[in-house]
């Protein structure tokens, strides 16, 4: 699945630039206009990467990213500060805030993507890996095949992708809705029940030789894959 990448920028023209050279180089975007827009956006979806712009509306960049810094499930989330603010002191101080790297405007699209991708890699290398793994889990990208320790695994295409996201970020816990967008995508209309479906058809495919379940289901939150000791139904 494309990495999620959120605008967080008050001006409509440069979002509009920004969607444009995500989409063309292989990301997807969305925008929030605020820092409380961005703040509620990343709790319905937790983005792959953030850029963040410094002086917005409501709540700053600073702000917003001293947030993501304190919780959880967010202080782990890549952020990329954009801002007209090229002093030395106040490029430190977006990197004190939580910042993983800060670029000033005027900025070349080249360059930011190339930040994009560098900050990427070193998050979350799993993102631009040919091969994910996980336990004795093996997803071969280039040759679509996933094994099981030494057992082929066959599944449908659903069930492959929906693999794939999870095994993306081990551990996360993602909810019906978030699966929904991430394997089936936003323009599709399916019902939410359809997830546990495919999920009961991807367990049974991996624990074809009653090997331990690595799908955690979380109830009234959606499923994780996990280590064998949390894999059980809570």
């Amino acid at each position: 699945m494309k990495p999620l990448v959120l605008i967080v920028e008050d001006e409509d023209a440069l979002v509009t630039l920004l969607r444009y050279n995500l989409e063309k180089e292989g990301y997807r975007s969305a925008s929030a206009g605020d820092g409380e827009e961005a703040l509620v956006m990343i709790k319905e979806e937790t983005p792959d990467l953030i850029l963040l712009d410094w002086m917005l509306p409501l709540t700053s960049g600073i702000e917003v990213c001293r947030q993501l810094r304190r919780q959880p499930d967010t202080r782990d989330v890549p952020v990329i500060m954009l801002t007209a603010r090229g002093e030395e002191g106040d490029k430190v101080r977006g990197l004190n805030s939580g910042a993983d790297d800060y670029i000033t405007k005027p900025f070349s699209p080249s360059e930011l993507m190339a930040r994009i991708r560098a900050v990427l890699r070193r998050a979350q290398p799993a993102l631009s890996a040919d091969v994910l793994e996980f336990e004795d889990l093996t997803m071969d990208l280039a040759a679509h095949r996933v094994k099981r320790g030494r057992r082929n695994v066959h599944l449908g295409p659903t069930e492959y992708r929906l693999l794939r996201h999870l095994l993306q970020h081990p551990g996360r816990v993602f909810s019906r809705e978030q699966l929904l967008d991430a394997v089936w995508g936003h323009d599709v209309y399916v019902e939410p029940r359809t997830v546990d479906v495919h999920i009961r058809r991807l367990r049974k495919a991996l624990n074809d030789n009653e090997d331990a379940d690595l799908i955690r289901t979380v109830r009234a939150a959606g499923y994780a894959l996990d280590h064998p000791s949390g894999a059980s139904e809570l």
